[in-house]
Protein backbone atom coordinates (compact mmCIF):
# COMPACT_ATOMS: atom_id res chain seq x y z
CA UNK A 1 0.00 0.00 0.00
CA UNK A 2 2.98 2.18 0.91
CA UNK A 3 4.21 2.04 -3.01
CA UNK A 4 1.01 2.36 -4.41
CA UNK A 5 0.62 5.71 -2.22
CA UNK A 6 4.19 6.89 -2.91
CA UNK A 7 3.37 6.34 -6.54
CA UNK A 8 -0.27 7.86 -6.69
CA UNK A 9 1.73 10.82 -4.94
CA UNK A 10 4.66 10.62 -7.51
CA UNK A 11 2.38 12.78 -10.62
CA UNK A 12 1.23 15.18 -7.72
CA UNK A 13 4.50 16.52 -7.18
CA UNK A 14 5.40 16.29 -10.66
CA UNK A 15 3.40 19.13 -11.18
CA UNK A 16 4.82 22.60 -11.36
CA UNK A 17 4.36 24.64 -8.14
CA UNK A 18 3.38 27.95 -7.94
CA UNK A 19 4.42 29.84 -5.04
CA UNK A 20 3.20 33.20 -3.53
CA UNK A 21 5.91 34.76 -1.48
CA UNK A 22 4.40 37.19 1.18
CA UNK A 23 7.10 39.73 1.75
CA UNK A 24 7.07 43.01 2.75
CA UNK A 25 6.64 45.30 -0.35
CA UNK A 26 9.58 47.72 -1.85
CA UNK A 27 9.35 51.88 -0.08
CA UNK A 28 8.42 54.20 -2.89
CA UNK A 29 10.66 56.36 -4.42
CA UNK A 30 11.61 59.51 -2.82
CA UNK A 31 9.38 62.43 -2.71
CA UNK A 32 11.29 65.33 -4.47
CA UNK A 33 9.99 68.70 -3.38
CA UNK A 34 10.48 71.30 -6.27
CA UNK A 35 10.07 74.99 -4.44
CA UNK A 36 9.37 77.37 -7.11
CA UNK A 37 11.24 81.31 -6.20
CA UNK A 38 8.12 83.25 -5.43
CA UNK A 39 7.35 85.46 -8.41
CA UNK A 40 8.40 89.39 -7.42
CA UNK A 41 5.15 91.29 -6.52
CA UNK A 42 5.27 95.18 -8.13
CA UNK A 43 3.60 97.21 -5.55
CA UNK A 44 3.02 100.71 -6.85
CA UNK A 45 3.53 102.64 -3.32
CA UNK A 46 2.67 106.61 -3.58
CA UNK A 47 2.42 109.52 -1.61
CA UNK A 48 0.82 112.05 -3.14
CA UNK A 49 2.47 116.05 -2.50
CA UNK A 50 -1.22 117.39 -2.74
CA UNK A 51 -4.82 116.17 -2.81
CA UNK A 52 -8.56 117.33 -3.66
CA UNK A 53 -12.14 116.40 -1.96
CA UNK A 54 -13.99 114.69 -5.19
CA UNK A 55 -17.08 114.88 -3.12
CA UNK A 56 -16.81 111.40 -1.58
CA UNK A 57 -12.85 111.16 -0.63
CA UNK A 58 -9.44 113.07 -0.68
CA UNK A 59 -8.00 111.55 -4.09
CA UNK A 60 -4.55 112.67 -4.94
CA UNK A 61 -1.29 111.58 -8.24
CA UNK A 62 1.57 110.36 -8.35
CA UNK A 63 2.95 110.44 -11.88
CA UNK A 64 -0.08 109.12 -13.62
CA UNK A 65 -1.17 106.87 -11.16
CA UNK A 66 -4.17 107.95 -8.52
CA UNK A 67 -4.58 107.16 -5.21
CA UNK A 68 -7.24 107.59 -2.55
CA UNK A 69 -6.97 108.53 0.92
CA UNK A 70 -7.83 104.80 2.56
CA UNK A 71 -8.36 103.67 6.49
CA UNK A 72 -5.91 104.39 8.68
CA UNK A 73 -5.29 107.56 6.45
CA UNK A 74 -2.31 105.34 4.43
CA UNK A 75 -3.25 106.12 0.16
CA UNK A 76 -4.62 103.33 -2.04
CA UNK A 77 -3.95 102.82 -5.82
CA UNK A 78 -7.79 103.96 -6.83
CA UNK A 79 -9.48 101.20 -8.65
CA UNK A 80 -11.16 101.34 -11.91
CA UNK A 81 -14.96 102.12 -10.46
CA UNK A 82 -13.27 105.03 -8.12
CA UNK A 83 -11.28 106.48 -10.94
CA UNK A 84 -14.08 106.97 -13.28
CA UNK A 85 -15.87 108.82 -10.51
CA UNK A 86 -12.91 110.96 -9.95
CA UNK A 87 -12.95 111.52 -14.00
CA UNK A 88 -16.42 112.79 -13.81
CA UNK A 89 -15.81 114.92 -11.12
CA UNK A 90 -12.87 116.33 -13.14
CA UNK A 91 -15.29 117.65 -16.00
CA UNK A 92 -17.42 119.43 -13.54
CA UNK A 93 -13.65 120.86 -11.91
CA UNK A 94 -11.52 121.36 -14.91
CA UNK A 95 -9.33 123.45 -12.70
CA UNK A 96 -8.85 120.83 -9.30
CA UNK A 97 -4.97 121.17 -9.37
CA UNK A 98 -5.48 124.91 -9.11
CA UNK A 99 -7.22 123.86 -6.24
CA UNK A 100 -5.41 121.15 -4.30
CA UNK A 101 -4.25 120.67 -0.61
CA UNK A 102 -0.74 120.53 -0.15
CA UNK A 103 0.18 117.25 1.40
CA UNK A 104 1.88 117.62 5.00
CA UNK A 105 -0.83 115.33 7.09
CA UNK A 106 -1.08 112.07 5.29
CA UNK A 107 2.27 110.89 4.25
CA UNK A 108 1.80 107.34 4.79
CA UNK A 109 1.18 105.01 1.79
CA UNK A 110 -0.27 101.63 1.61
CA UNK A 111 2.34 99.89 4.21
CA UNK A 112 2.40 102.25 6.20
CA UNK A 113 6.00 104.14 5.82
CA UNK A 114 6.16 107.37 5.88
CA UNK A 115 7.58 109.46 2.65
CA UNK A 116 8.63 113.26 2.30
CA UNK A 117 7.31 115.47 0.30
CA UNK A 118 9.30 115.46 -3.46
CA UNK A 119 7.25 118.39 -5.33
CA UNK A 120 7.65 122.67 -4.66
CA UNK A 121 3.97 122.91 -3.71
CA UNK A 122 3.79 126.45 -2.66
CA UNK A 123 3.67 126.39 1.60
CA UNK A 124 0.63 129.14 1.51
CA UNK A 125 -1.69 126.28 1.09
CA UNK A 126 -2.70 124.73 3.79
CA UNK A 127 -3.49 121.37 4.71
CA UNK A 128 -7.04 121.16 6.08
CA UNK A 129 -10.46 118.94 5.42
CA UNK A 130 -12.57 121.45 4.93
CA UNK A 131 -14.65 120.49 6.63
CA UNK A 132 -14.90 116.56 5.51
Amino acid sequence: MTGIASLAALPLMARPAIAIQIGVPAPPPPTVIVQAPVPAVAVTVGVPDTYVWDGTEYVGMVGDQYYYLGPGNVWIVCNPVRLARFHAWVKIHPDWRVHATVNMKYRLDAQGHAHPRTDAATPDKKDHNHGH
